[in-house]
């Protein structure tokens, strides 16, 4: 019986038809692409929990080639904010925009295959080779450009240390890497694909001192030139940003560069302080 149950919940999953459909749409040509992206009156709840209001008419601008940092403690909104970007979920109200146009008319599989870069605090990396990992971002890609994307990401050096070079295999999760060199493989990835704006989610969290400044030195030189989302718990990360965000329940409540926010002595002088707390304990 309780095997027939749970067929019935599988067939049940099956049959669930998406939201949110992978193709069709209008695209934007590349060479007119300026990487503008706007959060206008956003309101947002989760599906599971449609009584929770996670943005509250949030507004953000990002403009094109420039660095925007969204900080604020846990559960304030924060990764919400990349998901509903890369159309994981559309908003309740409200509307995203890139380069002036809704979100939900453009080609889906363009906008995450093509436009946008993602890189998350936990890469996943499958059970094959580092040069098939690093295609994995852009199927069609040459060796060459494979190599180009590594050699970005400080990855070419340590992956050509290896007796199998590019030809490593990686392991389930890339279990036989370090979580630095783990990150690394990921930020060629997203790389290969050359997109116009950059999605950063807690990237370099997860990782030590050195290998977070090795990681910290790829994506520097990754975010060069492109329209740049940062979704940081380590404030010592995003200093240099253009602009800084802080979010409370749902709302953007302070905005500015680091020495603007410090000088208004609010919430992210006091974050700043936390943090400096904790990591003298």
């Amino acid at each position: 019986v309780r095997g027939i149950s749970s067929g019935a919940r599988v067939f049940e999953y099956l049959s669930l038809q998406p939201t949110i459909l992978l193709c069709g749409g209008g695209r934007i040509p590349y060479h007119s692409l300026t990487g503008r992206v706007d959060f206008l009156n956003i309101s947002f709840s989760y599906p599971t929990r449609p009584g929770h209001e996670v943005l509250k008419r949030f507004n953000l601008t990002l403009p094109p080639c420039k660095t925007v940092a969204v900080v604020g403690e846990s559960g304030g909104g924060k990764s919400t904010v990349a998901a509903l970007l890369e159309r994981f979920y559309d908003p309740t109200s409200g509307v995203v925009l890139l380069d002036g146009l809704d979100i939900r008319t453009l080609d889906l599989s363009w906008l995450r295959g093509q436009v946008i870069g993602f890189i998350n605090q936990e890469p996943v990396l499958f059970g094959s080779s580092i040069m098939e990992n690093i295609r994995f971002g852009k199927p069609d890609a040459t060796d060459a450009e494979v190599i180009n994307a590594a050699k970005q990401a400080n990855a070419h050096r340590f992956i050509t240390s290896f007796p199998d070079g590019y030809n490593t295999t990686v392991g389930e999760r890339g279990v036989t890497l370090s979580g630095g060199q783990k990150q690394r493989i990921a930020i060629a990835r997203a790389l290969i694909k050359n997109p116009s704006i950059l999605v950063l989610d807690e990237a370099t969290s997860a990782l030590d001192a050195e290998s977070e400044r090795v990681v910290q030195e790829a994506l520097d030189r990754a975010t060069r030139g492109r329209t740049v989302l940062i979704i940081a718990h380590r404030l010592s990360t995003i200093q240099g940003a253009d602009l800084i965000c802080v979010m409370s329940n749902g709302r953007v409540v302070e905005a500015g560069t680091h020495l603007e926010l410090l000088g208004k002595g609010g919430l992210y002088s006091d974050l700043i302080r936390r943090q400096k707390a904790e990591g003298q304990k």
